[in-house]
């Protein structure tokens, strides 16, 4: 045990001390521990947060499919706020728009290629340690590659990530909320086409795609309206276990307390956010939650898959998950037997002798795959739909 705690410091030292370049992603960051500290004064930001005595079920349910299905979504326009970096084959932009409350940052890719309004893909970035973090860190480098094919990219900050507003996010909730949220917020971009829209995940990001596509999977309160974001599509790179018990069984509960001190910590998952003055209730039936095993599967969006109305594409490495950093293939396989099972369109490429993050003639291999299924079932989309 105390070989494996001193190798788990070791990798959130070496995490936070290296520069890590965009395009590459980690997963969440291991843990071992999921007591609940004492409270505290520390200040809570929004989130579907329960404000009055409640029962262990009422606590946890606005974080359920089913909860975050019937949440509010309060979203506006995505701001431009400077130029990052002009090149032949796209301008990108440092954006901001809002989500429940809290201002995200997040970047923006306009294509020179073609015609707008272009259509989209939503990048959803892996974990990465807020200390170095910077935004694009995981997805500039498959932003790039989809510009040259005429792709509008946009990629989510996420709460609590770069300069983005600080906020709770429970079982990776608020990262779906803010990817949501921007999915509301396309139509403001005139250059964008609402109508074709993909989503793109590695990693942490691959769940949050997969909570997110559950969530707005024929739900009114998100695709109502005129000026509707349509999802054609997903890929998932790598991905984290939709299944919320695996993930808790292999990194643990979030951090409590503190954003930036649960990166320096090796005893809870710094994916989640669980700021110490959330109501009692609510910290406890998180805590709870993790040997329920109802409860994960209320959670877990792989029980969920009847709401997936896009077709799928998941993309694994052979040898990922031989470190605890990574994601065990296992993941991606039962996510796509589970998709099949359901009915839902699903593809699964196994990318042999590759890790977490592709490199080499295999990242090429996977883009240009991703390039075909967007085509196909995003740019050539039906625009009537």
């Amino acid at each position: 045990m105390l070989k494996r705690l001193a190798s788990l410091f070791f990798l959130l030292t070496l995490t936070a001390c290296l520069q890590i370049p965009a395009g590459d992603a980690s997963s969440p960051v291991p843990t071992a521990d999921t007591s609940l500290p004492p409270t505290s004064t520390s200040t809570a930001s929004p989130s579907p947060v329960p404000t009055a005595t409640l029962t262990y079920e009422q606590a946890i349910y606005p974080y359920t499919i089913e909860g975050l299905r019937e949440h509010d979504y309060q979203s506006g326009k995505v701001i431009i706020l400077g130029v990052i970096e002009e090149t032949k084959d796209f301008t990108s932009y440092l954006i901001e728009y809002p989500s429940d409350g809290l201002n995200i940052r997040g970047v923006m890719q306009i294509p020179t290629r073609g015609e707008p309004p272009y259509p989209v893909i939503v990048m959803n970035h892996g974990w990465f340690s807020r200390t170095v973090y910077r935004s694009g860190d995981g997805t500039a480098r498959a932003a790039e590659f989809l510009n040259i094919y005429g792709y509008l990219t946009i990629s989510s900050d996420y709460r609590s990530w770069g300069t983005s507003d600080s906020g709770p996010s429970l079982f990776y909730s608020g990262l779906a909320i803010d990817v949501v949220n921007l999915l509301k917020a396309i139509p403001s971009i005139p250059q964008a086409d609402a109508s074709r829209v993909g989503l793109w995940g590695h990693s942490m990001g691959g769940a949050v795609t997969m909570k997110v596509l559950t969530i707005i999977g024929d739900n009114p309160s998100v695709v109502a309206g005129s000026a509707r974001p349509t999802v054609r599509a997903a890929v998932l790179y790598s991905t984290v276990s939709a299944n919320q018990a695996d993930v808790i069984e292999r990194w643990g509960l979030g951090c409590y307390g503190d954003v930036l001190d649960g990166e320096f910590r090796t005893d809870c998952n710094s994916s989640d956010v669980v700021p110490l003055d959330l109501p009692r209730e609510l910290l406890d039936a998180y805590l709870r939650s993790a040997s329920d095993p109802e409860m994960m599967n209320r959670i877990s969006p792989i029980h969920h898959l009847d709401f997936v109305n896009a077709p799928v594409q998941i993309h694994y490495g052979e040898w990922d998950g031989e470190e605890l950093s990574g994601t065990p293939p296992e993941w991606s396989l039962k996510l796509f037997e589970a998709l099949q099972e359901a009915g839902k369109p699903v593809k699964l490429i196994e990318y042999k002798e590759q890790r977490h993050s592709f490199i080499d003639e295999a990242w090429y291999q996977f883009m240009e795959a991703v390039v075909k299924f967007f085509d196909e079932n995003v740019k050539q989309g039906d625009e009537s739909d």
